[in-house]
């Protein structure tokens, strides 16, 4: 089957013409889509909250050294690294609201959990559990946007989550920097529990939506019989499919500066003051909170590829700058890192749509599951591998990470040349399995850590994106 030319379907609902200040900041449209949306900020909110502070937790309430909490929480981060290729298949079968339910369910129980661990060996247990719900959840997040966005508005979709899960995520860690201050201990437990309520309501929010772009089929009915049989092998042949994964990689390596890099880059080798880093990560939160829609809407009626590559440059200009700091004077410092930052926010939010609108539509979408297990992958690599490959390169000298880094950006950039904006023709979209309908229709009442997140990039290395 030819690779180059599917575009899967969207919802079948017609456009509407957007207008006035929806359009102008580059909002989509949000009809019945009020508990997806609340879903994303929440399930948001519950990664800020804990991932910020999850080494301090358990220095908290444990006796262990600390050395033995972060080797206990690398391992079972480790450990749910084959998540994603299980998760694929489900989501081709069952669709991506009932999987994301599950994963919520699943981070649920994982950080109720950690009410009772005391031991390395249960930390490894219950992080694997909290991280094997967040990996479910990541691999299905961008399947629920093609169910909630309109023709055309995929973009916009993919931007306000990115949106949503910034400012969740910042404010969940800011109160609980607050918990901690003034009520120690006792208030880190209290962010736990409130955290395994927000996972529980999160999971009832998108098991209760009903996007107009599902097609429900009842329960125990069989797939139609033209339904095309499919696999990893298909992937794995989609050549195209496997650039643009190979490409987000150097995406995600980009997205692991702020929780991974520049603290120690800015105080240990610049000996910039502590508060400017803290400084900086608002800053780049705030940025993507407020105006990554509208530069969504920027890009919406570009080619995804050349915006794509655009970020891809933008990075690499970035890293840089970040580089040259390096030899300038102290009072240069501060200066220099605002602006490197604010280029890399800029690519940052120039990049995050068009990379997740390629990966959903460059897939079959018979198998879109699959794809995208394939796709999250790039991020489950990329926040395994950042933490030890940026520090050693830092510790072999202050230039080396940011070598690396652009040149990984360039890479990126050479991958993604003749990819071609327009994905190849998929087969008819397959219907989720949803229980029989009820006696009366369920109104449409009617969002998130995507990590590819600090609040959200730490969000994103805990899970992902």
């Amino acid at each position: 089957m030819d690779n180059s030319a599917p575009r899967p379907s969207q919802s079948a609902r017609p456009p509407q013409p957007p207008r006035g200040l929806r359009h102008l900041l580059g909002l989509p449209d949000l009809t019945g889509n009020g508990r997806f949306l609340a879903a994303n900020v929440i399930d948001s909110l519950g990664n800020g909250l804990v991932l910020a502070f999850t080494v301090v937790y358990f220095t908290r309430t444990t006796d262990l050294p600390l050395v033995e909490i972060g080797a206990a929480l690398t391992l079972g981060h480790l450990l749910s690294l084959p998540v994603p290729a299980l998760v694929g298949p489900l989501l081709d079968r069952i669709g991506p609201r009932a999987v994301v339910a599950v994963g919520n369910l699943v981070s649920a129980g994982g950080f109720l959990g950690f009410l009772f661990c005391r031991q390395a060996w249960m930390i490894v247990l219950f992080q694997l559990v909290v991280q094997t719900g967040s990996n479910i959840y990541w691999t299905s997040s961008r399947p629920l946007v093609v169910l909630a966005a309109r023709e055309g508005e995929r973009q916009r979709w993919f931007a306000l989550t990115s949106s949503l899960r910034n400012i969740g995520a910042g404010f969940g860690a800011a109160v609980a920097a607050l918990l901690l201050q003034f009520a120690g201990t006792t208030g880190l437990r209290a962010v736990v529990v409130a955290n395994t309520a927000t996972f529980l309501l999160a999971a009832w929010l998108i098991s209760s939506w009903r996007p107009t772009g599902e097609q429900p089929r009842p329960a125990g009915a069989a797939a139609p019989a033209d339904r095309p049989a499919g696999s990893y092998r298909d992937v794995l042949r989609d050549l195209p499919y496997l650039r643009l994964v190979a490409a987000n990689l150097g995406f995600v390596l980009a997205a692991m500066v702020l929780p991974v890099l520049l603290a120690v880059y800015a105080t240990g080798t610049l000996h910039a003051a502590a508060w400017i880093v803290g400084a900086l990560v608002v800053l780049n939160t705030g940025l993507v909170a407020l105006a990554q829609t509208t530069v969504a809407r920027w890009g919406e009626h570009r080619n995804p590829v050349r915006v794509l590559a655009l970020a891809a440059v933008l990075n690499a200009v970035a890293f840089g700058l970040f580089g040259a700091l390096s030899a300038v004077p102290g009072w240069a410092v501060e200066a220099g890192l605002v602006l490197a930052v604010l280029v890399y926010t800029l690519a940052e939010m120039v990049g995050g749509p068009p990379s997740n609108e390629l990966s959903v539509a460059m897939a079959k979408e018979h198998i879109q599951g699959r794809y995208q297990a394939a796709f999250q992958l790039s991020w489950t690599i990329g926040g395994a591998v950042s933490p030890v490959v940026l520090t050693a390169l830092l510790g072999r000298g202050p230039l080396w990470p940011w070598v690396f880094l652009a040149a990984f950006s360039l890479l990126s950039l050479l991958l993604v040349q003749g990819l071609g904006g327009r994905p190849a023709k998929s087969a008819e979209p397959v219907a989720s399995v949803e229980p029989a309908a009820s006696a009366e229709p369920v109104a449409s009442v009617e969002p998130v850590a995507s990590v590819e997140s600090a609040a959200s990039a730490s969000a994103e290395v805990s899970g992902a994106a």
